[in-house]
């Protein structure tokens, strides 16, 4: 039963950003540009929520505090590293740097991406059901913006919209991949679980704070500001009322 729902919620977390994000591909790509920043906004608040406030307290629990921010910390230190190796790419806008402009490449970083995804919400299954569900919601979250970015890319390579609906989806199915070799690793090492779980609250806090905050930024300072800072704290109290 457990593994059934950690791959089932893994894709529920992938392959839900991807739906969601499809059907902005039919506004225009002014309209899009307005709605990624809220999307945006409540992503980083259910990134935030679910690591700080649901996978390091589980984590405490088992470890020692030293030990856990230890895990915590080489989450952000290897989700930094894989980043400056152009492994994990993120983008959240039509005219993103981030991403490479190669086709190819985007859906190869979106696989290693839902597969890291796919291992968070699988270690948060075995932890506990609401706690994978929270997962698995928050990674759905920040996909939605992820995806729009990867879609007008993919599109402005000359793909149609079903080929780069179809190729997304295939990429986010390695999620399920991800929740697989968390669920044999731990079945393997159980103890590990605990560490798995600190080292995906710095993966979580590295995407928050690296990737997604940032872009928050560039707006004006005015009453966007505002409005995102409420979506921020609407995404955090989506996950404590879960």
């Amino acid at each position: 039963m457990e593994f059934v729902a950690a791959v089932g919620l893994s894709l529920v977390g992938s392959g839900g950003g991807v739906l969601l994000a499809s059907p902005l591909l039919l506004l225009r790509r002014e309209t899009r540009l307005l709605l990624v920043p809220g999307l945006i906004s409540y992503a980083v608040g259910t990134l935030l929520g679910v690591a700080l406030l649901a996978l390091v307290p589980e984590a405490l629990e088992t470890l020692q505090a030293p030990v856990a921010l230890g895990a915590l910390l080489a989450g952000i230190l290897g989700f930094f590293m894989l980043e400056k190796l152009v492994v994990w790419r993120h983008c959240h806008t039509d005219d993103c740097d981030a991403h490479d402009t190669s086709a190819t490449l985007i859906l190869i970083g979106g696989g290693v991406h839902c597969f890291a995804d796919g291992a968070i919400v699988g270690a948060a299954v075995l932890t506990s059901l609401p706690l994978g569900i929270t997962t698995a919601l928050a990674v759905a979250a920040h996909q939605v913006p992820q995806e729009v970015g990867d879609y007008a890319i993919l599109l402005d390579a000359g793909y149609t919209r079903s080929r780069a609906f179809v190729l997304n989806a295939l990429s986010a199915s390695t999620s399920a991949l991800g929740a697989i070799a968390v669920y044999g690793a731990t079945n393997w090492t159980p103890g590990a679980l605990p560490y798995v779980l600190a080292f995906a609250a710095g993966s979580f806090l590295y995407v928050a704070m690296s990737d997604l905050i940032p872009g928050l930024h560039r707006s004006a300072v005015d009453v966007g500001a505002v409005r995102q800072v409420m979506l921020i704290a609407a995404g955090i109290y989506t996950i404590v009322l879960l």
